[in-house]
């Protein structure tokens, strides 16, 4: 795999997030960097969208899209999201951001606060052991850890898969809409276990 491999499938990647949350009005992006995929979601879907990162260094001067959709970005604590209501989100997604943060657990729980019951989370990333571990050299997860993250945080049917040749870790959790419980997802599905794709 070339060096640029992870470049190169972004887009990819953007589209395939994007089909999965066009339903959903209101984004939280966490760890969002340089809002690349905020402006993805909101010009591409029209959608209220928000990122947060601990660093502004890369955040766009311009907060609107080509096609006139707005977005915000704002430096936050992701840990500590004081500016958003309980419930205020549809969907919650994180790329390439968890293995950076120093408090995933409070992170994911802050997630599933204002995430609204029904929501879905999506959670993109580095796996162990993977070509980003020989590029770059950081700590990642294993999908195991990242499921029991999820799970500890009250996210239920949570689903962990290894895809694009096993680069790329995808894992979506969902806020049930009440308490205790297996409850199926918005298309009818049942996320129970972590798995490859092929």
């Amino acid at each position: 795999m070339p060096d640029n491999f992870y470049e190169q499938i972004k887009p990819r990647l953007h589209r395939r997030i994007g089909r999965e949350v066009r339903v959903a009005h209101r984004v939280l992006d966490v760890g969002c960097g340089s809002c690349d995929l905020v402006r993805y979601l909101a010009g591409s879907y029209g959608q209220d969208v928000t990122g947060v990162d601990i660093s502004d260094g890369s955040f766009p001067s311009r907060r609107h899209t080509a096609e006139g959709s707005h977005y915000h970005c704002l430096k936050r604590d992701a840990a500590h999201l004081g500016f958003a209501k309980d419930e205020s989100a549809d969907a919650v997604v994180a790329m390439w951001a968890l293995h950076e943060m120093a408090k995933p657990g409070e992170i994911l729980q802050e997630a599933h606060r204002v995430l609204r019951p029904g929501g879905e989370i999506f959670v993109v990333d580095f796996p162990r052991d993977s070509l980003a571990q020989r590029l770059w050299n950081e700590d990642y997860y294993q999908p195991s850890e990242v499921d029991a993250l999820l799970r500890e945080a009250g996210f239920e049917q949570v689903q962990v898969r290894l895809i694009e040749r096993e680069q790329v870790m995808w894992a979506r959790g969902y806020r049930p809409p009440m308490a205790g419980g297996e409850r199926s997802g918005p298309h009818g599905r049942k996320h129970t276990k972590t798995e490859v794709e092929e």
